[in-house]
C-alpha cells in the first residue's frame, strides 16, 4: 500500500482495535476512549500583503478524561482534520503511557511557513490563538498547546501574549501554553526534550540483554549504527545526543533534499553546520549522496530513526528495511500494513506513542513550573550543595586525604533546572518502557511493543473513567 493514500486516523484506530481485543474492558468504555471528544475546524481571514487569505485551521481535543488537554500545533500545507484527529488521539495514549495527567489534543494550521514573512506568521498565529480563546479551546486548566512540526518557541510566545491580552489577571495564565522561550516562563531542556527522550528510551531498551540477544546484538549503545530520517528539531537532537552520550555511529541521514551515507560515521554537529551553510545535507565531506531521499531508510543498520512525518515506512518499502530496531521519533511513520511486514522480519518497532513522549513530559514539567511560579532547583540547590560539601569535608577529615578541586566540584554541585529536567525525563522514559515491556511479557494476546503500549494506555484511561463514575 502506498503511503500517499493511507488514512492516518484509520491507522491509529486499527492499532487501537488490535490492542482493545487484548483487554477485558466493555465495548462502550472502549468506544468512549477511542472517540474524539471535540473537533473545532475554523477558517479565518488574514491580510497578507495587499490581499486577504482565508486560513484553514483545527484544534481537536481527543479525550477530556483528564484536564487540561495537551498537544502541539503544527504548521504544514497538508494539515487536515484526519491528521489532527489522529495526532490528538496519539497524545491521549502518549500522556497515559508516561503518566502525565493530561488528556490528548492537537492543533494544525494549513500553511507552509516558508511562504510567509515573520510578520505574516505572527498575524496568522495571533488570529489562530484568538479563535481558540473565543471558543474556550485554550487555557491552563482547559487546553495547553505546544510546538510541533513547523512551530517553535517564537509561535508559543505569540500565543501567550494573545492569551494574556484577552485575560483579566488570571494568576496561572502563563501556563496556557508550553514550549515558550525560557525568558517567558519556559523551561530549560524543552527544545531538546523529544530527541533526548528518544535517546533515553533507546538506551534503556538496548540495555536488556535478553531482548538484544534475540536481535543478534550485544547490550548497550556504544558502537551501534544508526540512520536518521529528518534533521529538524527531533532528528538533530536525537543524532547529537545519541552520538555524544551513547556512542552511536550515525551512518546515514535523510532530509527533504536527499540522503547521504558514510559507513565510517557522520558527525551530526558538522553536518548541521554544513546544512546551515549550504542549505543542504548533500555533498557533505566524506559521505556519499544516495539516489533518493528515501534510500537512507533502506540502509543496513542497528537502529533506524524516522524523525520526519507520518507514513514514511509503508507497504511499498517495508520489505526493503534492513534495520534491527525502528525508533519512531516522528508521529505515525510506520503504517499498520508495513508494521505487519516488519514484525514478520523480526524487526522491533518502538512505537511513537512511547518513544517520542519526551516533549510532552518536559511540557508537563514546564506547566508545573508555571503553576508553582518558581523555577526548579531554586529552593534546594544551595542546601544540597552545602550538604555535599559537609560530607566531603567529613570524608577528608576521617581519611586524612584531600579531594581534588575538579572532583570536589563534581561531587558537591547542586542540581540546576536542566539537571532536574533531564533526570525527570530519564526516569519517566525508563519507568514507562518497563511498564510496556511487562505487558508484552505477561499478556498472551499481545505480541508487539505497540500493542503493549496501547493496552497500557487504554487500561490507564479506562481506570480514570471508572474512577470518575462515568462507567461503573
Amino acid at each position: 500500500m502506498s503511503n500517499k493514500h493511507y488514512s492516518f486516523i484509520k491507522g491509529v484506530e486499527d492499532y487501537f482495535d488490535k490492542a482493545a481485543a487484548a483487554t477485558n474492558l466493555p465495548e462502550g468504555l472502549l468506544a468512549q476512549i477511542k472517540a474524539c471528544n471535540a473537533i473545532y475546524k475554523m477558517q479565518f481571514p488574514v491580510k497578507i500583503g495587499k490581499e486577504y487569505q482565508v486560513i484553514e485551521a483545527y484544534r481537536v481535543q481527543h479525550s477530556q478524561h483528564r484536564l487540561p488537554t495537551k498537544g502541539g500545533i503544527r504548521y504544514a500545507p497538508n494539515v487536515n482534520q484526519d491528521e489532527v484527529m489522529a495526532l490528538a488521539s496519539l497524545m491521549s495514549f502518549k500522556c497515559a503511557i508516561v503518566d502525565v495527567p493530561f488528556g490528548g489534543a492537537k492543533g494544525g494550521v494549513k500553511i507552509n511557513p516558508r511562504d510567509y514573512t515573520v510578520g505574516q506568521l505572527q498575524k496568522i498565529t495571533r488570529r489562530y490563538a484568538a479563535e481558540l480563546v473565543k471558543k474556550n479551546f485554550i487555557g491552563p486548566g482547559l487546553d495547553v498547546p505546544a510546538p510541533d512540526y513547523g512551530t517553535g518557541s517564537r509561535e508559543m510566545a505569540w500565543i501567550l501574549d494573545t492569551y494574556l491580552a484577552f485575560g483579566k489577571g488570571e494568576i496561572d495564565a502563563v501556563g496556557c501554553v508550553t514550549g515558550k522561550p525560557v525568558k517567558l516562563n519556559g523551561i530549560r531542556g524543552r527544545t531538546e526534550a523529544t530527541g533526548r527522550g528518544v535517546f533515553y528510551a533507546l538506551k534503556e531498551a538496548m540495555s536488556i540483554k535478553e531482548d538484544m540477544k534475540a536481535l543478534g546484538l550485544e547490550p548497550g549503545t556504544e558502537g551501534k549504527t544508526m540512520v536518521i530520517q529528518g534533521m529538524g528539531n527531533v532528528g538533530s537532537y536525537t543524532g547529537t545526543i545519541s552520538q555524544d552520550e551513547g556512542g552511536f555511529k550515525i551512518i546515514g541521514v535523510a532530509e527533504y533534499e536527499g540522503s547521504i551515507h558514510n559507513e565510517k560515521g557522520i558527525d551530526v554537529h558538522a553536518l548541521l553546520k554544513h546544512r546551515k551553510k549550504t542549505g543542504s545535507i548533500l555533498d557533505f565531506p566524506g559521505a556519499k549522496n544516495l539516489k533518493t531521499r528515501e534510500a537512507a531508510l533502506e540502509l543496513k543498520c542497528d537502529v533506524l530513526v524516522p524523525a520526519a512525518l507520518e507514513h514514511q515506512i509503508h507497504g511499498g518499502n517495508a520489505k526493503n528495511i534492513k534495520a534491527k530496531i525502528i525508533a519512531e521519533a516522528a508521529n505515525g511513520p510506520v503504517t499498520p500494513d508495513a508494521e505487519a511486514i516488519l514484525l514478520k522480519k523480526g524487526i522491533v518497532v518502538i512505537p511513537d506513542m512511547y518513544i517520542n513522549a519526551g516533549g510532552v513530559t518536559v511540557s508537563y514539567f514546564e506547566w508545573l513550573k508555571n503553576l508553582s511560579h518558581m523555577r526548579f532547583g531554586r529552593m534546594e540547590k544551595r542546601f544540597d550543595q552545602q550538604t555535599y560539601e559537609n560530607i566531603v569535608g567529613l570524608v577528608e577529615k576521617t581519611t586524612g586525604q584531600k579531594v581534588g578541586a575538579k572532583e570536589r566540584a563534581m561531587i558537591t554541585r547542586g542540581a540546576d533546572e536542566i539537571d532536574l529536567v533531564r533526570s525527570g525525563l530519564q526516569e519517566t522514559m525508563i519507568t514507562a518502557y518497563h511498564g510496556i515491556r511487562e505487558i508484552l511479557k505477561k499478556n498472551k494476546k499481545v505480541d508487539d511493543l505497540r500493542s503493549a503500549a496501547f493496552v497500557n494506555s487504554i487500561e490507564k484511561i479506562a481506570s480514570d473513567y471508572i474512577s470518575l463514575g462515568i462507567f461503573p
